[in-house]
């Protein structure tokens, strides 16, 4: 989900700090090249940086010059929202990767979750199976090592993250987490707000490499 709210702050932030480029290559860091496009110039930015003359020609059609060689000098964290080394936030995240609760399920002592049986459950809980592996952009690594916001409490992802689907300890023998219920990966206003710093650790990626990945892999779609 891309918020318009946080584009549109995001954008103002940023091109208040210094800069007249604005690097949009790989569709606006998989934020999506046209809003971006719109926002950041619509906040006084002279030109965007993109990677093909297809997407000047696109962007001329909508009043906003583009270039393919100039050096972008507009910061990118301010206007992607995105974490420092630290988790530290100066803009709220533009991004926010979420899936649902697909099912849950109670798990006894030893019980074993997902391909190889890399965790197996210390005590009595309950897990859910949510939409969301690497397909989408959830890097295998962060199974057993990330978390995850669901109804505003970070729970952790364990096993192995599969293509399409990833496991999420619920932390408890009783839930009242329902099918259908979000789960928010990163971003957002939650206990995931700053989550990709934390992947970023985990897998060795930076930031901007983990939300182009998931831009460009999962389904978009447009929040307040």
């Amino acid at each position: 989900m891309i918020s318009r709210s946080a584009l549109a702050a995001g954008a103002s932030a940023a091109v208040r700090a210094g800069g007249h480029v604005a690097d949009l290559r790989r569709d606006a860091w998989g934020h999506g090249i046209l809003a971006v496009a719109q926002a950041v110039t619509a906040a006084g930015a002279e030109r965007v940086l993109v990677d093909s003359v297809g997407e000047i020609e696109a962007l001329r059609l909508e009043g906003i010059v583009g270039v393919t060689s100039d050096e972008a000098d507009i910061e990118p964290t301010l206007l992607y929202g995105l974490p420092d080394e630290h988790g530290v936030l100066s803009t709220q995240p533009v991004m926010r990767l979420s899936g649902r609760v697909m099912s849950t399920k109670r798990l006894r002592a030893g019980d074993a979750v997902s391909y190889g049986y890399t965790y197996r459950a210390p005590a009595e809980t309950t897990v859910a199976l949510v939409t969301g592996g690497y397909a989408q952009g959830i890097v295998r690594a962060l199974g057993n090592h990330a978390h995850v916001d669901v109804a505003g409490t970070a729970r952790p992802i364990i096993g192995r993250v599969a293509m399409d689907v990833c496991v999420v300890d619920l932390e408890g023998p009783e839930s009242d987490i329902a099918p259908g219920s979000e789960v928010t990966y990163f971003g957002g206003w939650g206990a995931a707000r700053a989550g990709v710093a934390r992947w970023s650790a985990i897998t060795g990626l930076t930031a901007a490499e983990l939300v182009t990945v998931a831009g460009a892999h999962a389904v978009r779609g447009w929040e307040a």
